[in-house]
Formats: C-alpha cells, sequence, structure tokens
C-alpha cells in the first residue's frame, strides 16, 4: 500500500476546475518530482492534498496512510504526518519566530528553545530573527530556511515541497536541499517535489517524476528523462504524451 495515493481528483478553487482527474502514487521512503508549466495544477494539487481552505475535491479520493483524508480539514492531517513547504513563504505579522518555533514543537509561546532546538535554529542561520515577526523583511533564502525549519521541527511522514528550488542563491540552494535530502533519509519520510528547473534534483534523488499539464499529469519517466526532455524541447514531449 502507498503511503499517499491521489486517485483520480477533480478539484475546484473560485468556481473553477483546476486539477482533472490527477493521480499520484507514492510509497513509504519514495521522492517523487512533479514538472510542469506555470498554471498547470501543480501547487493546487499539493494544496488539495494538504487540505488547504478553498480547494475542493469534487471527485476522487486522497489516501494517505491507509486512511481516506478526502474530507478531513488541514490540522487532522498535519496531525497525522502531512507537511507543507510554501513556494512563497506568508508574512505572518504579530506572530514572531519564536512563537511559530514553539507552535511547531507543541509548546507554550514564550517558551525557552532547549540546546537542541537552539542549536538547529543556529544551523539554519536564524537565531538573529527569533524575535522578529515571521518572515517580514526576510530574503527569498532566509524566508525558504525558516519555513523549511518550521515543517522538520514538526516531523512530518510526508513532505510536500512547492518549488523549494525557486527564488533562492546556490549556497542557500544547497543547504536546504541537503537539510531535506538528510531528514528523508534519517526518518524514512516520503516527498513530492514540485520543481520548474530541476536544480533541486541535483542535492536530492527523486525515484520517480511525471509532468502535469492544465490538470492532469503525464509522462511517467525518470527524473533526469523527464528533466532533459524539458530542457532539449521544452513541455512539447509531454504534449505529445497526452496526445496518446
Amino acid at each position: 500500500m502507498a503511503l499517499l495515493e491521489v486517485n483520480h481528483i477533480h478539484v475546484e478553487a473560485d468556481g473553477k476546475e483546476i486539477l482533472k482527474d490527477a493521480n499520484v502514487h507514492i510509497e513509504r521512503g519514495e521522492v517523487y518530482a512533479m514538472f510542469g508549466p506555470n498554471g498547470s495544477g501543480k501547487t493546487s494539487l499539493l494544496n488539495a492534498i494538504m487540505g488547504i481552505p478553498g480547494y475542493r475535491v469534487t471527485k476522487g479520493s486522497i489516501f494517505f496512510d491507509g486512511m481516506d483524508i478526502t474530507g478531513l480539514e488541514i490540522h487532522e492531517r498535519a496531525r497525522l504526518g502531512l507537511g507543507l513547504s510554501f513556494q512563497l513563504p506568508p508574512e505572518i505579522k504579530g506572530v514572531t519566530l519564536l512563537d511559530m518555533i514553539n507552535i511547531c514543537l507543541k509548546r507554550k509561546p514564550g517558551t525557552e528553545l532547549d540546546e537542541a532546538t537552539l542549536a538547529l535554529v543556529q544551523k539554519f542561520d536564524l537565531e538573529r530573527f527569533l524575535h522578529r515577526n515571521i518572515n517580514l523583511n526576510f530574503s527569498g533564502g532566509e524566508k525558504k530556511r525558516a519555513d523549511l525549519l518550521q515543517l522538520l521541527l514538526m516531523k512530518p511522514k510526508f513532505l510536500l515541497l512547492d518549488e523549494p528550488d525557486s527564488g533562492v542563491d546556490p549556497v542557500n540552494l544547497r543547504f536546504i536541499s541537503r537539510e531535506i535530502e538528510s531528514y528523508i533519509k534519517r526518518n524514512k519520510a516520503s516527498a513530492l517535489i514540485i520543481t520548474h528547473q530541476g536544480e533541486v534534483l541535483d542535492y536530492i534523488k527523486a525515484e520517480k517524476a511525471c509532468i502535469m499539464v492544465a490538470g492532469r499529469n503525464y509522462c511517467y519517466k525518470s527524473p533526469q528523462k523527464i528533466l532533459n526532455d524539458i530542457r532539449h524541447n521544452g513541455y512539447e514531449r509531454c504534449i505529445a504524451c497526452r496526445a496518446k
């Protein structure tokens, strides 16, 4: 049984159908990459899996760890072990990074960090941001590091990663990617990674991949094969797959 099973789902947002018969099956400990042009539905798929409000599954089902989670709320899915990293981590005024770290650790606001957590914060080079509003005036790399730190502190079984390689410089990309890879191996976690250019796959090994176009996924091939096709032919080969 796959850890995550997305079975023929159709999803609506703002009264518009944005996913049409999308399917993803990911095993325990498996990393799966998803490519696709802008507006193809990749982020919408992650949001639907996570249960983000406003994304309504009208057909199909989503199973996680053997449980039908199609109708569960976002906090219920998070408790089961799903975690989402945002492409553009939001700014949150009135909530400090320290507050959010304590929330992730299920601790009371204002609790001082233990040595292990503080060491991790320092590893992510975020200690000076602890008492600042989340992501307010952070650089792209700082936002991504803060977002990933929060995600990993929740110890998810399954990581939904929305373009972890976008908006970051090579140094931050290398650090973020290696931390993701280390977490996956150490915890035998699974991941679904959305990527445009594939840079993150230089550091994280993905076993399987597909391309999403117009709300459907196609071209189930090796990540490197798909990436080479995209780099040499754009998404034309994917369109050909769709036509078959």
